[in-house]
């Protein structure tokens, strides 16, 4: 279907004077910018690490895999966190639950192996909001040399057992994530009170 000619509007090339062609009053109108910020607006640079950084409470810095009431990973092994990264950054290995044990009474599965690889994730979120069972969550934490020797590239693919002390680590500390409990958004949409 053709356009009807009189919906179109035409526009013509606006006419460029000579200081407009030389780029003039564009250098100076950058100029005077550069003058107000450079005298007369506050500093805004951290001096990081002397200065902490403040946080928003949304921040999605390492991951975490929580733990249930009996104190096993919540985790069930369900693949829908590796699928869904874009990063390719999760690796799990899907183990039965052990039938004898009474720990694990009502578990079908849970990760023999779970390694995410802190350098390769783009920290998205996508892990956290397709895990069924919120059991990954993305903390506060944002220093990765801490939790670790700072020459190894090992050392940033987080296994299980790494990604429970972080759950240990922030539970003791009372900086668990905001995003603990599902809002009618998503997990985003609603701050929590924090956990006593």
């Amino acid at each position: 279907m053709a356009i009807d000619p009189k919906d179109v509007t035409w526009a013509s090339e606006p006419k460029i004077g000579f200081w407009e062609a030389l780029y003039v009053p564009a250098i100076v109108e950058g100029l005077k910018t550069t003058f107000r910020n450079a005298v007369f607006e506050k500093k805004v640079t951290e001096q990081y690490p002397e200065e902490k950084p403040a946080l928003p409470p949304h921040f999605k810095g390492i991951h975490r895999l929580n733990r249930d009431e009996a104190g096993r990973v919540k985790c069930v092994a369900c693949f829908l966190c590796s699928t869904a990264c874009p990063a390719h950054c999760i690796e799990i290995v899907a183990a039965e639950a052990p039938k004898d044990d009474p720990k694990w009474e009502g578990r079908d599965k849970y990760p023999s192996k779970f390694v995410i690889d802190e350098l390769r994730c783009i920290y998205c979120g996508m892990c956290e909001e397709a895990c069924p069972v919120d059991a990954i969550e993305l903390t506060t934490l944002y220093n990765l040399s801490e939790l670790g020797s700072k020459d190894k590239r090992e050392q940033y693919l987080y296994d299980r057992e790494k990604l429970l002390s972080v759950w240990d680590k922030t539970t003791a500390s009372g900086t668990d994530p905001v995003r603990t409990k599902s809002g009618a958004l998503g997990p985003a949409s609603e701050i929590q009170a924090k956990r006593t």
